[in-house]
């Protein structure tokens, strides 16, 4: 699968719901400072005559010849969804039709042309098939209630579902970034940081271990706040990380464990949905926690915890409703010091991770994780 992070790409749960008026709106907010390529992508599937949609069709599929053909648009006036795109700001607009199995290489013959660092809106659901954007959006009518075939072959892709009605659409377009060519969505959720452990087993503060020449503990906070509406820090010690520029949190009442650090800064979270990982872990994949936090937003879960290959969950790389307060205050009271006391009495859902996590607990696991850093540095 290609990653082409300065895509963003739209799908739709069917027709007529909204999706190249979506890409116009985006176009229209970012097309004045940016310059993007609209792309309009139509996958077919054969070319025997037969319309995928039904009825005797437009003859787009019958008519193309070879493996796929890239058509540029030029006119703003002829009412097309290209020519919408070209009005409301791209710079340049694309219409593929192509293959199914040949989209990979209609996309590297569109780079071919563009280069490779172009930044892209493109209409499409098959594309996600084969090509992993910086941000992948769905359009979707409140009204209909069925899904499109394609659709539902990628909808688990989805960074957010748009869905809209006569009224409009109550996604706020402020959460949609384009920061150095790469799309980003800021998450109406908070991002809690763990970082009031007594580092044992590392027999250092391990939150304050530099990796390339940075503490862990800002590298995780530099990663979060792109993704993030807000960012706490839960810890006992206010002035050791003053320098991060966020808000950090002391538990209510000291000694109590991870679980009174979680209890705390749920309390003082602006949001419903919190994602809790730990300070050992430099290397967060965004896109782990995106699906995670899609989870929680679907399921309504009180607390969605990730899970590893080999079956154990990380309660430390999950996502806590507000509404998971309950239990958790009733364990505290009761004395109970473990996180997994509170899923007993909660609403739990399991996802189990795309990438391995890696926790830094000891000295050696540290010292390991640089020396593979360095190696692949002298690459």
């Amino acid at each position: 699968m290609i990653k082409i992070d300065g895509m963003l790409m739209i799908g739709s749960s069917g027709p007529n719901v909204g999706k190249t008026e979506l890409a116009c709106a985006i176009l229209r907010k970012f097309g004045r400072k940016h310059k993007i390529v609209g792309i309009k992508v139509t996958t077919i599937k054969d070319k025997d005559g037969k319309c995928p949609r039904g009825g005797e069709g437009c003859g787009v599929c019958s008519s193309l010849e070879g493996k796929f053909c890239i058509t540029e648009e030029f006119s703003k006036s002829t009412g097309k969804d290209t020519s919408r795109l070209l009005m409301a700001g791209a710079k340049r607009v694309f219409w593929i039709r192509v293959l199914k199995e040949h989209l990979i290489e209609a996309i590297n013959a569109l780079f071919d042309i563009l280069g490779s660092e172009t930044v892209l809106i493109c209409e499409s659901n098959s594309l996600r098939q084969v090509v992993e954007p910086g941000l992948f959006l769905i359009a979707r009518n409140s009204n209909v209630k069925t899904w499109k075939y394609s659709a539902r072959l990628v909808r688990k892709y989805a960074d957010a579902i748009i869905v809209s009605n006569n009224r409009g659409s109550d996604f706020a377009l402020d959460r949609i970034k384009l920061v150095d060519g790469k799309w980003k969505l800021v998450e109406k959720a908070t991002a809690i940081i763990m970082a009031g452990g007594s580092s044992t087993r590392m027999g250092t503060d391990k939150s304050m271990l530099p990796i390339e020449d940075k503490p862990i503990i800002e590298i995780i906070c530099e990663r979060l706040s792109a993704f993030f509406e807000q960012i706490l820090i839960s810890a006992n010690n206010k002035e050791k990380y003053e320098f991060l520029g966020f808000k950090v949190v002391t538990d209510k009442t000291p000694a109590q464990g991870p679980l009174m650090g979680i209890a705390s800064a749920l309390e003082m979270s602006s949001n419903e949905l919190n994602f809790i990982t730990a300070c050992d872990i430099p290397l967060i994949e965004l896109r782990d926690i995106r699906r995670i936090i899609l989870e929680a937003a679907n399921s309504q879960a009180d607390i969605v915890v990730s899970v590893t290959g080999d079956g154990k969950y990380e309660p430390l790389f999950a996502v806590y409703r507000k509404s998971a307060l309950k239990a958790i205050n009733k364990v505290l009271a009761a004395g109970g010091r473990k996180i997994s006391d509170v899923f007993d009495l909660c609403k739990v859902k399991k996802v189990e991770l795309a990438t391995a996590l890696v926790n830094l607990n000891t000295m050696a696991e540290y010292e390991e994780f640089r020396n593979n850093l360095l190696q692949k540095s002298d690459v």
